[in-house]
């Protein structure tokens, strides 16, 4: 018979890391795009801690869900101990490989303004192992394994801003040839992104009171949409420090020359203990230099 008072199990992490998620962004939906699951799955995990707890830690609705006052008393304490795992987990990767940074952005960025530029970046830093992810939005990078985030923000999100972006169509110089004024453009294919609203931002500055609305083929893909003016498709609304090595290279030309600020800029940010890293601050700065470079197409 043994005299040893029984050891504690802990929850399975999974069900620990779902709820947490869920507590904090405030929804199954929003924890499960973050941990890379489904929702169900979220919902799962969590049904498991609170049958593991015998008690509800949310109150489902029709609408979504809210922490029950219980799940409202806990959740700060175990968003703290991810933080601090997160933190073990950054400073065990940073001492077995002191040398290496990773960068998260977006596909556009990734593809036209991060990929041009990293051959400058691994010259100034030539022993520094530099890798890339591409994602659609930020991530939170308490719960992450990347040390520097690069998207377009608005003014005040914070951050180190390396270009305000502005808009401006462009194409082929062959199909400028039909363009004479703004107007114009409601008679050709107006190529866009489909989830950016640039289209209308610049519409709505240059042509005011007059109604534009653009006809032409959408692409998810920022680097495809670009392809498409390349060839001759249409008219492109451009990000001006995507398409820039294009209009130097005479590929492509502003028929308008009226280029209007985004309100966005591409902004580069770490975690504030980054910056106690060497490494991760010296590709932060390499980042700002390298932003005022055009790379050829």
């Amino acid at each position: 018979m043994t005299v040893s008072p029984p050891f504690e199990r802990l929850p399975p992490l999974n069900a620990l890391r779902a709820f947490e998620a869920a507590a904090r962004l405030g929804g199954f939906r929003q924890a499960a795009t973050e941990l890379g699951v489904t929702a169900g799955a979220v919902a799962a995990q969590i049904k498991l801690l609170e049958a593991e707890c015998g008690a509800e830690l949310f109150h489902r609705h029709a609408r979504g869900v809210t922490l029950t006052a219980l799940g409202q008393r806990v959740a700060p304490r175990f968003s703290a101990a991810f933080d601090a795992l997160g933190d073990a987990a950054r400073e065990l990767r940073r001492l077995a490989a002191p040398r290496r940074v990773h960068i998260v952005t977006s596909p556009a960025l990734a593809q036209l303004w991060l990929s041009p530029r990293l051959s400058l970046l691994r010259a100034a830093m030539p022993d520094v192992d530099i890798s890339v992810t591409a994602l659609e939005d930020p991530p939170d990078l308490k719960r992450t394994p990347f040390d520097l985030c690069l998207f377009y923000t608005p003014p005040e999100a914070g951050g180190t801003a390396l270009w305000d972006e502005r808009l401006l169509p462009v194409c082929t110089p062959a199909f400028a040839k039909g363009l004479a004024e703004p107007a114009d453009l409601a008679r050709v294919n107006c190529i866009a992104d489909v989830v950016w609203q640039d289209w209308r931002i610049w519409a709505e500055d240059v042509m005011p009171g007059q109604h534009l609305a653009p006809t032409g083929p959408g692409f998810s893909l920022y680097a495809v949409a670009v392809q498409e003016a390349l060839s001759g498709a249409g008219v492109l609304m451009g990000r001006q420090s995507l398409v820039q090595p294009h209009l130097d290279s005479g590929a492509l030309v502003a028929p308008f020359r009226q280029p209007v600020p985004l309100g966005l800029s591409i902004s580069v940010w770490m975690l504030p203990e980054s910056r106690n890293d060497k490494v991760v601050a010296a590709v932060e700065e390499g980042l700002r230099r390298a932003a005022g470079r055009v790379v050829a197409a």
